[in-house]
């Protein structure tokens, strides 16, 4: 339709490219110049078209064509608005108004003033009255206005287009996921795609004109050095935690070279958990290697002392005095044996099994477990403040580093004292432990040295690896560990990641998996838990079925599936209404694509039982309370 208006048009229309190549034309183009067909297809050079029409004499007698055609393709390649007047070899005048295009190339306008330039002749002819200077003035001006209106029409195009590049780049930076301003030299926001508040959660998201220690509020003390840097012409790049949303942030801060400063902000607060589980694997598994050679010749010599003393008290007639120093020598040798099995489970291979746990039930279990260790005059006192629900943590090791944690604050109170165990959600980001006690709190060294493996203040009585395995489990899920002392005593704040468990009903499933003969054992175990199946091998057919299939209750789809897409990519389609989603693999916990589903999904380890597959799964019974 475009093109059969402009055929329509008087007025002859060509747009070359970057590269001098014809992208379009109208049909007065070819008709106006005489051109052949192949010089008016898309794709023919601007060379060959100039050349084309000096051979013919469209431009006169010209000596060197050769030269000519350069001059005119140099000309061309500047790209400049140009408006000219030039008589043709057939008599006829005509007008050529050129504008140069945003994403390069030109587009040109040739108009017909022969009839215009005829009007003025005759005006010159027939106004003897009038002076040479008045006519002069009158073909000045309406020259005048013809360029002022090729001028006019070139600024409106350039106008559209660069509306046009604006609104697709507001479009293009809105629709990622950080936030992306500018700040000019008196630190005021000139720019923002209105993403902080997602960012950083409880900010405002109109701030243009607004200051930026008034957006950000407490986060700005953190990013000032950062933004000194940049006003001072140097890139600064910062990672912090804003405390307002228990958020990790990346920030970087680039200078505009006139005085202000570009802002990029991205959320990495699940990054961040998954690099800590990630940097904890790794130095788990460094110590193992290191230790499990130490380990085996150490027991190999605990071995020999135990026989040794053994065969001393089999001896006739041990004096009472050698009879003490082989019992001190047997229990420190026991002693030791018992050092290496704790030495062995704080390296050892440990494998997070997340369930669906309701954290209430957990801590009054812990309650009773804790209630027999704990002296008459010690209490324990639970502080719960958590929705209802259930959420996905590894029950065992949770109990394990709480219970450890509260024993620690019984032997620091002593004979009487009070410990405080509270619970709470922060910012639907962690969930939070915090234990205090009564006692005379940590010392400093001890909160510089607490989490190092042997490292304790209880003498004889204490490994030292207490500590060092709490912290070692916290890292292993992603989470965070931290001492301080409290107005009245020690205090020990433990965070995991929040992650809700997975409501599902015995209704349909989506499974999807490329192998089938995975796929027919997993089915089966859904089938043996009430559900209904239906089956897919690739993201994209998962696609479609959950767009046919409003009734599906839940997928459980592999993370390396058939075709490009992945469980990932599946999961990452889901809208806000779609089924709850499981992902499943046997890549190592310390594959980037592992490390990649775990933000997006809970992810069952293959391979897996029934049994761990009802543990991501909230039944319906518990859902419904």
């Amino acid at each position: 339709m475009t093109m059969a208006g402009l055929n329509l048009i008087a007025q002859a229309l060509s747009i070359y490219d970057t590269n001098l190549r014809l992208v379009v034309c109208n049909a007065p183009f070819q008709t106006m110049f005489d051109l052949p067909l192949a010089l008016v297809t898309p794709g023919a050079t601007f060379h060959d078209t100039i050349q084309h029409l000096a051979s013919r004499g469209e431009y006169g007698n010209v000596g060197d064509i050769d030269t000519f055609v350069a001059e005119r393709v140099e000309q061309a390649r500047t790209f400049e608005p140009h408006y000219m007047e030039r008589t043709r070899a057939n008599g006829r005048t005509i007008s050529v108004e050129g504008s140069p295009l945003p994403e390069g190339g030109w587009v040109t306008v040739y108009t017909d003033i022969t009839g215009t330039k005829q009007q003025e002749a005759l005006l010159r002819a027939r106004s003897d009255a009038l002076s040479d200077q008045v006519l002069a003035y009158t073909e000045t001006l309406s020259a005048t206005n013809r360029e002022l209106a090729a001028s006019i029409n070139a600024l409106e195009e350039t106008k559209r287009q660069l509306t046009a590049s604006e609104a697709r780049t507001r479009l293009t930076t809105e629709m990622m996921p950080a936030h992306i301003a500018h700040v000019d030299a008196d630190g005021c926001y000139t720019y923002s795609n209105r993403r902080l508040s997602s960012v950083l959660p409880g900010r405002p998201s109109n701030i243009i004109g607004l200051h930026i220690s008034e957006a950000l509020g407490s986060a700005h003390d953190k990013i000032a050095p950062a933004l000194a840097s940049a006003y001072a012409g140097e890139n600064a790049l910062l990672e912090f935690a804003d405390d307002a949303s228990a958020r990790r942030i990346r920030a970087s801060f680039t200078p505009d070279g006139q005085g202000g400063v570009y802002i990029l902000s991205m959320d990495i607060t699940e990054e961040t958990q998954a690099r800590v589980a990630l940097q904890q694997t790794r130095k788990r598994a460094l110590a193992a290697q290191m230790i499990s050679g130490l380990a085996h010749d150490f027991s190999n010599l605990l071995t020999i002392i135990l026989g040794l003393q053994s065969r001393l008290t089999r001896l006739p007639d041990p004096t009472g005095e050698a009879q003490a120093l082989i019992d001190g020598t047997l229990a420190a040798a026991r002693r030791g044996g018992a050092l290496l099995g704790t030495i062995a489970d704080v390296t050892g291979p440990r494998t997070l099994r997340p369930a669906a746990t309701d954290v209430t039930i957990l801590m009054e279990e812990l309650a009773t477990l804790a209630a027999p260790t704990l002296p008459e005059g010690v209490d324990l006192r639970l502080d719960v403040d958590l929705p209802q629900g259930l959420v996905l943590l590894d029950k065992g090791m949770v109990q394990d580093s709480l219970l450890n944690l509260i024993l620690n604050a019984r032997d620091a109170c002593g004979a009487s004292g009070e410990i405080t165990l509270g619970v709470r959600l922060v910012h639907d980001t962690w969930i939070e432990w915090r234990i205090h006690d009564t006692g005379p709190g940590f010392s400093d060294i001890a909160l510089e040295h607490g989490f190092d493996p042997f490292f304790t203040t209880k003498g004889a009585e204490g490994s030292g690896l207490g500590l060092c395995m709490v912290y070692d489990m916290t890292k292993l899920a992603g989470g965070d560990l931290r001492l301080i002392n409290g107005t009245a005593g020690a205090q020990v704040t433990l965070r995991l990641p929040y992650r809700p468990a997975v409501p599902a009903t015995t209704g349909l499933v989506l499974l999807v998996e490329d192998r089938d003969d995975l796929r027919a054992v997993v089915r089966d175990m859904l089938m043996d838990l009430g559900h209904s199946v239906i089956e897919a091998a690739s993201a994209d057919e998962a696609s479609a079925l959950i767009a046919d299939l409003p009734e599906i209750a839940l997928i459980l789809s592999d993370i390396q599936l058939m075709g490009q897409a992945t469980g990932i990519d599946l999961a990452r389609r889901l809208g806000p209404a779609s089924p709850p989603i499981l992902l499943m693999t046997s890549l190592p916990s310390d594959s980037p694509l592992f490390l990649e589903a775990q933000k997006c999904a809970p992810v069952l380890r293959k391979p897996f039982t029934t049994d761990d597959l009802i543990a991501l799964i909230v039944p319906r019974e518990v859902a419904a309370q």
